[in-house]
């Protein structure tokens, strides 16, 4: 492809689509005639086709700003495979290898260039723009993961801030800001940081549709987690927890239970974060058991579950890390155990850390909405679309837990009296454990060493078992009428709200536990596609209402076989050789000559003259009549 070329053209030999996917058509002509954008669109909604696109059909070199290593890696290996002549510099490179790379930026041998933030803030790095800039011309600067500017987000960084200096620098050289998640306000932040002033904003939905959303409530979270695994055997995931001694313990007990996993946080030496993302982006059905410092710009597409252990700090943090599941579009999971200990705990960390008193305020209200996103007895993903500024349609998604099996509501207001009486009459010290033996009636050492088995709410909450207590108590902390003792060691203090409830001036509606849906939300999900656990299966981009014949079942194996071999040839993951939705239409239409295979999506003009003869071969050797 040469400059000039129309970005359709691009499109389709480069890529090997056939038509741009809802807003990607007008952001790269917008950005393809020199304008500015700010681009908002979900993980696996095709945010890289935006400025790629665009860079191919522009003179000059297009410069990519990433912030990770791993993303870096997984575009030059993509573009390289579609014939794009495609690099990055980042501190993974010997110095030999980043001189010959900026030498072919300089001559105009390569088409996009991706730079880590921090380069871009030193003279060299600078230095090599102004050279780019006087040879062949910059076509574009793409900035993605630009939520990173935000100090108020959950990923800032303070390279991102220095980015403004391309506006300044180079004017004429337009640019577009590129995230998965952004509320408003971090919208306008990206304007003003990036100097985007005049940009045209784009925002596509925000929706998941192929997501499934769950929480369920912490009760043994190592038995839940193993339920859970046990309908996604086989599949690709990640489990989130917040600490790295989790992450840790929770990968070699799966491995104990006959689930591959490997462990990936900030403490493990470089090496080993490389050697298991790679293994993770390469082998299917492994397990990460992951702090958040894993994900980002990962762009592995059959990622079937993220899992949560811990309560996640804000909701954009939850929605970018599940968002890590189905980027393939097809049917993912989310799920996530929480309870009264995350709330403590997040509360405690925010109360005693040093940010400022604004920051705290900040972060307390991200984890206050967090924690009503659980607690709802409404649609999750509305309350979700919500968040960002987003409407649903009315009635529910009907792929929630909350949708799928609705928690009843009730009055709870004299439930809510006996809990905070509890928590008033024993000092406002003790933490729900305690205060659930008072309510109870039990007369443990403790309880009768504070001499709290002569106080008149002991007994008072035979009515309840333990677990809907603790239910109850959780809920009047979402609710705003206890909160956690920042230093109390866990312990649950009434706010002032609570005297309007213990006074009987303020009713409170609590909700009951959702009844489970039969055979839970995952089966639900893989009914309703074929899935696991039926004679046959939708194979990736099928209509729901459609399952693969024996035959396209078995020749979308052995393509699958195919491409492993040939991923494993490369050293490469192999969804970067093709995606298994090509490899599913391959099976379906069945092509006998490169014509026709020249029509599937996903089969450009450099895959096709590459790989072309050796799909048809599978094809050939698997039989059958052409589609």
């Amino acid at each position: 492809m040469t400059a000039g070329t129309p970005p359709q053209d691009i499109l389709r030999a480069v890529f090997g689509y056939h038509a741009f996917r809802g807003h990607q058509e007008a952001i790269v002509g917008h950005v393809a005639t020199g304008g500015d954008a700010i681009v908002l669109m979900p993980t696996g909604g095709g945010k890289s086709l935006c400025y790629q696109v665009p860079a191919l059909a522009r003179p000059g070199v297009g410069i990519v700003v990433s912030p990770l290593i791993a993303l870096m890696q997984d575009q030059v290996d993509a573009l390289t495979l579609l014939g794009v002549r495609a690099a990055f510099l980042n501190s993974s490179l010997d110095a030999a290898s980043e001189v010959r790379i900026e030498r072919e930026a300089r001559a105009g041998a390569l088409d996009l260039v991706y730079l880590a933030p921090e380069r871009l803030a030193t003279p060299r790095g600078l230095a090599f723009l102004d050279a780019v800039a006087r040879g062949p011309g910059i076509a574009l600067f793409a900035i993605d993961e630009a939520h990173c500017v935000s100090s108020w987000g959950h990923d800032f960084r303070p390279d991102y801030l220095a980015l403004s200096v391309l506006g300044e620098r180079w004017p004429g050289v337009p640019r577009l800001a590129l995230t998965a998640t952004a509320t408003p306000r971090t919208r306008e932040e990206i304007r003003a940081r990036l100097g985007l002033g005049s940009a045209r904003l784009f925002v596509a939905s925000f929706d998941r549709p192929n997501i499934t959303y769950r929480v369920v409530e912490k009760d043994d979270t190592k038995r839940q987690l193993l339920d859970f695994l046990a309908a996604h055997r086989g599949a690709s995931g990640i489990v989130y927890g917040l600490s790295r001694k989790k992450a840790d313990e929770t990968a070699a007990w799966l491995a104990t239970q006959g689930v591959p996993a490997l462990p990936y946080h900030a403490g493990l030496d470089a090496a080993t974060r490389r050697r298991n993302q790679d293994r993770f982006l390469r082998e299917d059905g492994l397990v990460m058991t992951a702090t958040i410092a894993f994900g980002m710009g990962i762009d592995k597409p059959d990622v079937r579950f993220v899992a949560h252990l811990d309560l996640p700090k804000s909701l954009e943090g939850y929605y970018q890390e599940t968002g890590r599941a189905g980027r393939d579009g097809e049917p993912a999971e989310a799920w996530m155990a929480y309870g009264l200990g995350d709330v403590v705990q997040l509360r405690s960390f925010i109360e005693k850390g040093d940010a400022t008193p604004e920051r705290r305020r900040v972060e307390m209200r991200k984890l206050d909405d967090m924690l009503a996103y659980c607690e709802t007895a409404d649609c999750r993903r509305a309350l979700l679309l919500a968040y960002f500024g987003e409407t649903s349609p009315s009635g529910g998604c009907g792929a929630c837990d909350t949708c799928l099996a609705p928690p009843s509501r009730f009055d709870g207001t004299e439930a809510a009296q006996k809990a905070l009486s509890a928590v008033v009459r024993t000092g406002q010290r003790f933490g729900a454990g305690h205060l659930v033996d008072v309510l109870l009636g039990r007369a443990t050492e403790k309880v009768v060493r504070s001499g709290h088995e002569r106080l008149p709410t002991f007994g008072v909450g035979k009515d309840q078992d333990e677990r809907e207590w603790r239910r109850i108590l959780r809920q009047l902390v979402v609710l705003g009428l206890l909160e956690p003792d920042p230093d109390g060691h866990g312990g649950l203090r009434a706010t002032p709200a609570a005297e309007e409830v213990l006074r009987g001036r303020r009713r409170v509606e609590l909700r009951h536990a959702p009844e489970p849906a039969a055979g839970g939300v995952g089966a639900a999900r893989r009914r309703r596609r074929g899935g696991p656990g039926s004679a046959l299966q939708a194979l990736p981009g099928m209509p729901d209402a459609r399952t693969a014949t024996p035959g396209e079942q078995a020749l979308f194996e052995a393509l699958r076989e195919w491409r492993r071999t040939v991923a494993a040839g490369l050293g490469k993951p192999a969804y970067v050789v093709f995606a298994d939705r090509t490899l599913a239409e391959i099976a379906r239409v069945r092509p006998r000559a490169l014509a026709a295979l020249r029509g599937v999506s996903g089969v450009g003009d450099h895959k096709l003259e590459r790989y072309g003869a050796e799909v048809l071969a599978v094809v050939e050797a698997q039989g059958g009549e052409a589609s």
